[in-house]
């Protein structure tokens, strides 16, 4: 079969002359002497006699883009294989059927698209068995001998004794593939909505999950105009896929009625955790306080490429990011994390019965810094018990404790200031607000109540342009940012206040946020 449409200059063509599988790839030895490495799957499909085309430049890996044109009347006659990116929502054509487009990722072959019917998505990734045809495959549902009601807690309890039933049968590698593939797709949500409604009609409208993003490999026939890859069915599709451990802000969590969200739009990461794998007991009310649990979780996840085209400014536009696989992801919990967020839940409640009197503290923050020694006597007055840390009433939800903890046990005076702290330390006087995106505003040692009534008065924009003298009238050195990380912070703040190492605290209580706001939290905002 010739060749459609010119043939890009770093593209080579050449017959296939043996086939010599092996244990991870297969070597196919070519006419010209040249030997192309390709996925072991992919033996099958090459024989002698084959004309293989691929970029020469990359001759030597098993994910070659690759083109190899079958001899005699073998279907499908063509298979292509390549890197692709983003996969478009389901279309119609011009004869009104479905399909979707595959855009391929530095082709050297001149193919820039891959055409994929709707029903060749259907069958590779929604098929419960794909050596059998829709109409009689065994559902999703089936392979983990589960109800189409079940909620994701108990997709994972089935998951995982199914898994042990088919190791202890010593089951083949495949079906232990199919069964955690069946479990990955109906734990996600916009999948699983997806898959129940091509049970319910089996010309519905696929996705192709996570929006594309890896090594596809499709039977069809190259245009004519040698630009798009018709496609009939797909051989094979490889996530792009990574490994990510980090930890986790509790309080960063969307709990939901049967399961909780993690999304970091720092990382690109988004992590599904369904109450066996975080067993807390959780219910709508946590969104008012889950704030006020300062610990972190460990997160030990395989992550997925994904993306989807979103319409900003007048343009679309490509988000991407990274999705947890349901099936590899692990957790590491704080041993008293129930404790904890039972302390917290406890003592929010306990806090709202002196609403008014907080209220009444917050009304003179808004208008002048108190030193934090003059608040306890204030709240002792109001008659607020003397256990609840007055610290902790500019707290907001978006706080990071690190910050905080850090300046604390540094501090020979703290005053509170509308959203901010004021610490007093032994080489500086600095201004904080912990949370992610601000900056810590550090000024000279001196008088600290002098400092703080003449801060009162100005703002930050005033400091930063030394608006009417304001940096230099509060002695004004720099600020350091918190960025992405921060250790890096912690590093340079003890550069500008000149101090080698950490000092002990002054302050008596709880030593660590995550601890003074699980035992007295403020007020939800």
């Amino acid at each position: 079969m010739d060749s459609p449409g010119p043939t890009p200059a770093a593209a080579r063509r050449s017959p296939i002359t043996a086939v010599k599988p092996g244990d991870a790839t297969t070597a196919l030895s070519l006419a010209d002497g040249t030997t192309v490495l390709v996925a072991r799957y992919l033996t099958a499909f090459a024989r002698p006699g084959d004309e293989v085309e691929f970029n020469s430049s990359f001759a030597g890996e098993s994910r070659t883009e690759l083109r190899i044109v079958r001899a005699g009347r073998v279907l499908p006659k063509e298979l292509y294989q390549a890197q692709i990116g983003y996969v478009t929502q389901p279309k119609t054509d011009s004869r009104q059927a479905l399909f979707l487009r595959a855009e391929v990722v530095a082709g050297g072959l001149g193919i820039r698209w891959v055409h994929l019917p709707a029903s060749a998505v259907r069958d590779h990734f929604y098929r419960g068995d794909r050596s059998r045809p829709w109409a009689e495959s065994p559902t999703l549902y089936d392979a983990l001998r589960v109800q189409r009601s079940v909620n994701p807690g108990e997709l994972r309890l089935a998951f995982k004794l199914r898994s042990l039933e088919l190791e202890a049968a010593r089951t083949a590698r495949g079906e232990l593939r199919n069964l955690e593939r069946a479990f990955n797709m109906l734990m996600q949500p916009d999948l699983r909505s997806c898959y129940d409604a091509l049970l319910d009609d089996a010309d519905a409208p696929p996705v192709f999950p996570y929006g594309g993003f890896g090594s596809l490999a499709v039977g069809g026939e190259l245009a004519r105009d040698g630009q798009t890859f018709f496609a009939h069915s797909i051989v094979s599709f490889l996530p792009e896929t990574t490994q990510r451990r980090f930890r986790a802000h509790l309080r960063r969590l969307d709990f939901l009625h049967d399961h909780a969200l993690y999304r970091d739009s720092r990382r690109k990461i988004e992590v599904m955790l369904d109450p066996v794998l975080l067993p807390i007991a959780w219910d709508a009310t946590w969104a008012q306080w889950k704030h006020l649990v300062g610990v972190k979780i460990g997160i030990d996840c395989t992550v997925v490429a994904s993306g989807k085209c979103v319409f900003r400014s007048g343009q679309w536009k490509l988000v991407r990011r990274w999705i947890a696989l349901p099936s590899r992801t692990e957790i590491k919990l704080p041993v008293d994390l129930n404790e904890q967020v039972g302390r917290a839940r406890t003592t929010y409640h306990r806090f709202g019965q002196y609403f008014s009197q907080l209220e009444i503290v917050r009304q003179r923050l808004e208008s002048e810094p108190v030193d934090r020694r003059e608040l306890d006597r204030i709240c002792g007055e109001l008659g607020i018990p003397g256990d609840f840390d007055v610290a902790q009433i500019s707290w907001q939800p978006d706080y990071d404790p690190f910050y905080y903890e850090q300046l604390r046990k540094r501090a020979r005076r703290m005053f509170l200031f509308r959203d901010e702290y004021i610490f007093e330390l032994e080489g500086a006087t600095v201004v904080e607000v912990p949370e992610a995106g601000h900056a810590t505003y550090i000024f000279a040692p001196g008088d600290i109540a002098r400092f703080v009534r003449q801060y009162a008065t100005a703002n930050k924009d005033d400091i930063r342009k030394n608006r009417n003298g304001a940096a230099e009238r509060l002695g004004f050195v720099s600020r350091v940012m918190h960025g992405a990380i921060p250790r890096t912070w912690l590093r340079e703040l003890k550069s500008r206040i000149g101090e080698g190492a950490s000092r002990p605290a002054e302050f008596e209580g709880p030593t660590t946020m995550g601890d003074r706001i699980a035992h007295r939290p403020p007020v939800a905002s």
